[in-house]
Formats: structure tokens, C-alpha cells, sequence
């Protein structure tokens, strides 16, 4: 398949780039062997999805222990318990979009802003991408915004590319989902998390990580927010180690995703979770 007709077959050939894929897939492949999960996949799973919010709301200011986050019910006290709340409620939700995803990524896209906002009050600012003028709020990235036309212009590009399909391996895929979202921030509000949830949604779609047993948001969050932003400029950058870099980053974050999970079936192999 040509570059043009498949955008993102290019990308996996970058310097560094096969090397990244080759080590997540091994890393996905030894927790999917583990012998806990054959019987107790589902408590993995659910796990996973728990300590991935967690991590993706610590990305967007609301860094709460792992026990915070299992023991509270009320989400909605301040700005941070919001914050908290919307990134679970996107790792439940993605779950239900997984078929949706390859025929109709933006209406997945709006459905997970929509979730995320949680406030049936904002009206018709939630749930669509940003019109010319209007704010947006995102806690951890401060570049340039692109203006609404370049949005919807980008947005309608990603779409295409996801729907088409084409070679490119499932972390490449991922992370310019990822990227490109998080560059173009088109919602006024939870740009990040929506990112993120739909980085996940990726990984699980492509058959990578069928299971949701790896989850990224829990690398992005250990290798820190500095780590993450200057990857993140990378991939702003547009060049092509600038690219390759994103590419291992979110890479590494599968892979730390991986160990997480892997921790957990041990610890329901000693009993002692």
C-alpha cells in the first residue's frame, strides 16, 4: 500500500519505530500468558481499567492515590473529584464504542466529551468539536491552539485514516490518535482525558491488547508529566524523530501498562489481592 493512500505505513518505519512495536508486543504477550489470566481475566481487566483512569486523571491535575480512587463514590465535590470522575466514566465507556470506532470515530469522539463533561447543563457546547472563539480549557498542555477551521480540517483527516484502516502497526495508530488530539485539543474542555481514552480504544480495537489489560494512561502517568509533554512536542514538531520519539513514549507507556497488570496477576497468584 502506497504512503497515500496509507498515511501512517510511513511512521512505523521511522528510525527506532519497528524496535518499540516489536518490545510492546512482547510486553503484551507475556502479561496475556500469565497463568492468572486464564482463570481470573475479568478481575485483571477491571483492575486495569480502575488504575488507568486513575493515571490518565493525574495527567490532568488530579493525582490521587489509587485507594482514593477505589474508596470514593461522590465525584462531583470539586474540581479535582470531577476530574477524577469524568476519567472513570471514560474508561467504562469506551468499552461500548469499540464498534462504532472504525465506521464513525468522531461520533465516538463526541460521545466521549459528552460523557467526560457529565453536565447536561453546557448545553450545545459539549459533544461537538469548538467553534471560532471559544475557550478551552485544558490543565496540562499550553501550545498554540489551532484555529476551529484547522480542526475540523485535521479532525476530518484523523477520520478518514481510522476508517480506511491500512498497515500500520496498532502503537502507531494509537499514538497519533493520541497525538493529534491532544495538539488539536477540539473540545472547550477534557481534551486530554478524551486523548487518552481514545489512545485505549485504539490499542483494544487494533487486537493488541484485546482484553484492555494494558493500560497506557498508567505509563503516561509514571514516566510524569514533564516526560510526557516533551514527547508531546515532539510529535507537535511534525518531524521525524520528533515523531518517533511520541511513538516510543506512548510505546513505553503501554509496556509500564503491561508491568502493572503483570503486578496485579501476581499478587492474586500470592493471595494477596
Amino acid at each position: 500500500m502506497s504512503s497515500a493512500s496509507d498515511p501512517l505505513a510511513a511512521l512505523g518505519a521511522l528510525p527506532g519505530v519497528a524496535e518499540s512495536v516489536e518490545s510492546v508486543r512482547k510486553a503484551v504477550d507475556r502479561v496475556y500468558g500469565h497463568r492468572v489470566m486464564r482463570r481470573r481475566g475479568g478481575e485483571i481487566t477491571s483492575e486495569a481499567a480502575l488504575r488507568g483512569a486513575r493515571g490518565s486523571a493525574a495527567l490532568s491535575g488530579a493525582d490521587w492515590a489509587l485507594e482514593e480512587v477505589r474508596r470514593r463514590t461522590d465525584f462531583g465535590a470539586d474540581p479535582e473529584a470531577l476530574t477524577v470522575g469524568a476519567a472513570l466514566r471514560l474508561t467504562a465507556e469506551g468499552g461500548q464504542l469499540l464498534s462504532i470506532w472504525r465506521q464513525s470515530p468522531m461520533r465516538v469522539l463526541a460521545r466521549l466529551h459528552l460523557v467526560a463533561s457529565g453536565r447536561a447543563e453546557a448545553g450545545d457546547v459539549v459533544g461537538r468539536p469548538r467553534l471560532a472563539g471559544e475557550p478551552v480549557d485544558e490543565p496540562l498542555v499550553d501550545l498554540p491552539l489551532p484555529d476551529a477551521d484547522e480542526v475540523a480540517g485535521r479532525l476530518d483527516g484523523l477520520s478518514r485514516v481510522v476508517i480506511a484502516g491500512g498497515s500500520a502497526p496498532a502503537l502507531v495508530t494509537a499514538a497519533v490518535v493520541h497525538g493529534e488530539l491532544l495538539a488539536l485539543r477540539p473540545f472547550g474542555s477534557h481534551n486530554g482525558l478524551v486523548a487518552r481514552a481514545a489512545e485505549r480504544i485504539v490499542l483494544i480495537n487494533s487486537g493488541l491488547d484485546p482484553k484492555a489489560i494494558c493500560p497506557a494512561e498508567v505509563g503516561h502517568a509514571e514516566q510524569g508529566a514533564e516526560a510526557y509533554l516533551e514527547a508531546f512536542k515532539g510529535y507537535v514538531s511534525g518531524t521525524a524523530d520528533g515523531m518517533a520519539a511520541w511513538i516510543a513514549h506512548c510505546g513505553r507507556a503501554i509496556e509500564l501498562g503491561a508491568r502493572e497488570s503483570t503486578a496485579v496477576c501476581e499478587a492474586l497468584q500470592r493471595g494477596a489481592a
